[in-house]
């Protein structure tokens, strides 16, 4: 019998790392060619690990919530077969020369023990001898657990002369977390007791026959976590701009039916927005920007990200590589592609990496405007609220009219650590310009 290893396949560009969700096969479960073994996710993107050999799953190396590196081995299939899997002889082999690390530093402190019993021997001034010796290995487990030479000095050794041992230390680290967590849970019962006492301070209870508990989803705290690390990173700030959306309104509506008939697809404001973005971002390319410590980072590719809601609630920013390099066609072709496959679970871990700008549609929802949170590590987000008819003055050749337009709020947030107000606002303008002066006759 033969066994065969399956690795964590590389899932796309910078998905380093991937973590499991659950087994769908059992150890000892029959398993056919490409048949899914393991479900796992990244940061957004949930997807399934098929098996490249029809067997028996003999191993699973890791369990739920564990975290797989790419090239990793998840599992071990036997099948029918002479040749043995090297890999798990060099496990052994690694286990047992961890073993024989630990022998080997067993065997220096006994002899580092020795010395010291030698030098207690020898006439060495007070001063030298009042100075406790520690072994190297118990400086260096001090040194990753931020323990300093004055602490160090405060544990009680059990070696000879009072040596401070490798026990010695972990045992003082055990207890340390200990008496931490006691001080910790006792601070938090003090609070509570504190805040009870505090009439300037409400505790709201609620009765839990009128509450439901429900614990957020795993891509939920994802989102939560990203959201909470950008308002943290970046200082936000957001401008507005209203836009005439007339002259687009009425050439969708004049050609979406023959669109529709043609490409069998439908035509939405999403992409005519996006191809305004990415006009407005050739001429002000310092938008489509990312910010690593002191360092500016320049993309020369545009990327657009397109934040799409999903059935469950939740939001995935799926993106639109080389976005200029496609005409409105190709970018309408690529935001429909790309929000079924979103909304319907088929978006793979590359399709959500690499964005350089994110664009997000809040007049779906009726939203008259918002002020989005940048997805870091970009430096700026565009928002769109919904389209309305408005009264508007205009200028005529006959002097001014108050007419209907259809109009709508763009907001962009951006960083202000890298965008200043007359970068952000100009590049706002320029977009409501594409927008405003799109071609009535204008043939897709």
């Amino acid at each position: 019998m033969a066994k065969v290893e399956l690795i964590m396949p590389k899932m796309g560009e910078s998905v380093a790392e991937a973590t499991v969700i659950q087994w769908l096969k059992n150890v000892g479960e029959s398993i056919e060619l490409d048949e899914s073994v393991i479900e796992i996710a990244t940061d957004k993107v949930d997807s399934e690990i098929p098996s490249t050999v029809k067997g028996i799953l003999l191993e699973q190396r890791f369990q739920k919530d564990d975290v797989v590196k790419v090239g990793e081995i998840v599992a071990i299939i036997e099948t029918d077969g002479d040749s043995e899997v090297t890999n798990i002889e060099k496990d052994e082999s690694i286990e047992e020369l961890e073993e024989s690390i630990e022998e080997l530093e067993e065997s220096i402190e006994e002899l580092e023990e020795s010395i010291e019993s030698i030098k207690s021997d020898i006439n060495i001034p007070s001063s030298i001898q009042n100075k406790k010796f520690y072994s190297p290995l118990v400086k260096n487990i001090a040194q990753k657990e931020g323990i300093n030479q004055q602490e160090l000095s405060q544990i009680n050794g059990t070696g000879k002369d009072k040596r401070v041992t490798k026990n010695d230390i972990l045992n003082y680290i055990k207890s340390k977390v200990q008496t931490s967590t006691k001080k910790e849970n006792n601070s938090n019962i003090f609070s509570e007791i504190s805040s009870v006492k505090d009439s300037s301070k409400t505790i709201q209870k609620f009765d839990s026959s009128d509450t439901e508990i429900i614990e957020m989803s795993r891509m939920r705290k994802l989102i939560a976590e990203h959201m909470v690390m950008s308002k943290s990173t970046s200082p936000h700030v957001t401008s507005f701009n209203e836009v005439d959306m007339s002259n687009i309104v009425n050439w969708r509506n004049k050609i979406k039916d023959k669109f529709s008939t043609r490409e069998n697809q439908k035509i939405t404001y999403t992409p005519i927005i996006i191809e305004a973005i990415v006009k407005a971002i050739i001429d002000l390319p310092m938008i489509n920007i990312s910010v690593e410590k002191d360092n500016i980072i320049k993309h020369k590719k545009i990327n657009i990200g397109m934040a799409t809601a999903l059935p469950s609630g939740n939001l995935i920013v799926p993106v639109i590589k080389n976005s200029s390099e496609k005409n409105l066609l190709g970018l309408t072709k690529s935001v429909n592609d790309l929000s079924f496959r979103a909304r319907n679970g088929k978006l793979v871990p590359d399709d959500t990496n690499g964005g350089t700008f994110t664009f997000t549609n809040v007049g779906t929802f009726g939203s008259v405007m918002g002020t989005p949170i940048i997805n870091q590590p970009q430096v700026a987000i565009l928002a769109a609220g919904v389209i309305q008819k408005k009264p508007s003055v205009v200028e005529t050749e006959y002097g001014d009219a108050i007419v209907v337009r259809h109009k709508m709020f763009l907001s962009l947030s951006y960083d202000h650590r890298v965008v200043d107000g007359a970068l952000g606002g100009s590049f706002l303008k320029r977009i409501a310009h594409y927008l405003e002066s799109f071609d009535v006759n204008r043939e897709i």
